[in-house]
C-alpha cells in the first residue's frame, strides 16, 4: 500500500503537461470544498434554527408535567401536595387549571386559553423571563396576557376602567339551569392586565394567565382540582428517576410528558426539515463528486505511459487501480476537510460578531455540532470512495498494451 500512495501524491502535486487535466483538476477540487463547506454550513444553520425554536418551549414549558390520563381534570389533594413537595428530585412544582375561555374587550372579542396557576408557577417555568411589558402579577383579579392577545383586543397594561371580559360555558349538561331562560350559561370576570409575554406567535396568541383559585371559581371547579402539575427537576436528577418518584407520588392515572413530548409536532417537523436538507445537499455533492470520476479518468488517459512503465516494471494491475483509487480519495478527504475549516471559520464568526441578521437586533441563529462535522466528513469520505473505486476500474490491460 505504501508504494500506490507514494505514487498517487506524487501524481497529486504534479501538474499535468496538459492545461486541460489542470484545470479540470482545479475545477474538481474547489467543487469538493465549497459543497463540503455548504454542506456543513446548511447543517449549521438548521442546528441553530433548531435550538433557536426550542428555546421557546424552555421557557414556557416545564422539565417534566402531569395530566390526567382521562378527563379534563384530577384531584390534588394535600396529602399528594406534601408528598410532591417532599420529593428530592423535584425542585419545585406548580398546579394549574386550564380552560377554553371567550375574550371581550371595547368590542373586540377573541377564542383564548385562560391558564389559572399557583404562585410558584414562574419559578418552575421562567415565564416570567418573556415579559414584553408590565410585571408577571396575578394577585386578585389582574391577568397577564401574550403579546397577540393584547394587540388583538386593544389591551393596556394597568387599565382599571376598561377591564378584558373573561367569559367561560358553566359546566354540566342541559342548555337551561334551574333560573330557567334569566339564567346566564357562563360564568364572566373581569380582569386588569398586569403584564404582556413575548415569546412566539401561535403562543402570544393562545393563553392568557391568571390566579389559580379565581379561575377556579370561574370554572366552577373544587380548590384541589387541577388540569396539570408542572414540576421542575432537581440539578444533576436523571429524568427517569424523577419519573418514576413522581409517578408512585401520584399514582397510574396520570400521564407524564417531558418538553420533547409536549412539542412532538415541532420536533418532528424541525428533525424533517433538518433530513429533507441533508439529502438534497448530498444530491448535489453526488452531482458534483462525477467530477472526481471525470478527473480520475482525465488522469488515467493522461498518465498512460507512466502506468504502461509501472506495469513493465511489475505493478499489477490491482496496484494501478490502487494508485488511482487512492488519488481519488485523496482529493476529496483533501477538500472535504479545507471545506470543513472554511466552513468552521464562518459559523464560528457568525456566532461570535453575528454579521448576518434576520433583524437589526437579531442575528441568525446557527450551531457548531461535532455531530454536524462528523456528518459531513462521513458523507464525503463515503461518496470520494465510490467515485475513487468507479473512475479507478477504468483502467483495464486493454488500455495498459494498447500504444
Amino acid at each position: 500500500m505504501r508504494f500506490p500512495l507514494y505514487i498517487a501524491k506524487r501524481y497529486l502535486r504534479s501538474k499535468s503537461s496538459q492545461n486541460a487535466v489542470n484545470i479540470i483538476n482545479a475545477v474538481t477540487f474547489a467543487v469538493i470544498v465549497i459543497g463540503s463547506a455548504a454542506l456543513f454550513i446548511v447543517l449549521s444553520g438548521f442546528s441553530g434554527l433548531k435550538s433557536f425554536s426550542v428555546s421557546f418551549s424552555n421557557t414556557f414549558d416545564p422539565d417534566l408535567k402531569a395530566f390526567p390520563i382521562s378527563g379534563k381534570t384530577f384531584v390534588l389533594d394535600p396529602e399528594m401536595a406534601e408528598a410532591l413537595r417532599s420529593l428530592p428530585e423535584v425542585a419545585s412544582y406548580s398546579a394549574e387549571l386550564e380552560e377554553r375561555v371567550y375574550l371581550t374587550h371595547n368590542q373586540k372579542s377573541s377564542i383564548a386559553y385562560i391558564r389559572g396557576v399557583d404562585s410558584a408557577y414562574s419559578g418552575t417555568t421562567g415565564i416570567d423571563s418573556a415579559l414584553f411589558t408590565g410585571q408577571w402579577d396575578l394577585i386578585g383579579q389582574q391577568t397577564v396576557t401574550g403579546i397577540g392577545v393584547a394587540n388583538l383586543l386593544s389591551l393596556t397594561v394597568q387599565d382599571y376602567r376598561s377591564p378584558l371580559i373573561v367569559l367561560a360555558p358553566k359546566p354540566g349538561k342541559g342548555g337551561l339551569g334551574s333560573g330557567g331562560l334569566s339564567e346566564k350559561p357562563y360564568n364572566q370576570v373581569s380582569l386588569v392586565l398586569s403584564g404582556v409575554y413575548q415569546l412566539e406567535k401561535n403562543l402570544d396568541q393562545k393563553y392568557l394567565f391568571a390566579e389559580l383559585p379565581l379561575v377556579q371559581s370561574l370554572l366552577e371547579r373544587d380548590y384541589d382540582q387541577v388540569s396539570a402539575v408542572n414540576f421542575k427537576l432537581a440539578p444533576g436528577v436523571d429524568e427517569k428517576t424523577a419519573r418514576a418518584a413522581i409517578s408512585n407520588v401520584m399514582g397510574a392515572n396520570i400521564e407524564l410528558k417531558n418538553r420533547r413530548q409536549l412539542n412532538q409536532t415541532l420536533y418532528r417537523m424541525l428533525n424533517t426539515e433538518n433530513l429533507a436538507t441533508y439529502l438534497i445537499f448530498t444530491l448535489v455533492l453526488i452531482i458534483a463528486l462525477f467530477n472526481v470520476v471525470g478527473a480520475i479518468i482525465m488522469m488515467i488517459l493522461d498518465k498512460q505511459e507512466h502506468s504502461r512503465t509501472l506495469y513493465s516494471l511489475g505493478l499489477t494491475l490491482k496496484d494501478l487501480r490502487r494508485i488511482y483509487f487512492v488519488q481519488g480519495v485523496l482529493v476529496t478527504v483533501a477538500g472535504g476537510l479545507i471545506g470543513l475549516v472554511i466552513g468552521s471559520i464562518l459559523i464560528l464568526s457568525q456566532q461570535y460578531f453575528g454579521w448576518l441578521k434576520i433583524t437589526p437586533s437579531l442575528a441568525y441563529p446557527v450551531s457548531y455540532e461535532l455531530l454536524n462535522v462528523l456528518l459531513v466528513l462521513v458523507t464525503i469520505t463515503v461518496l470520494g470512495l465510490l467515485a475513487a473505486k468507479i473512475a479507478s476500474n477504468r483502467i483495464n490491460y486493454k488500455l495498459l498494451k494498447n500504444g
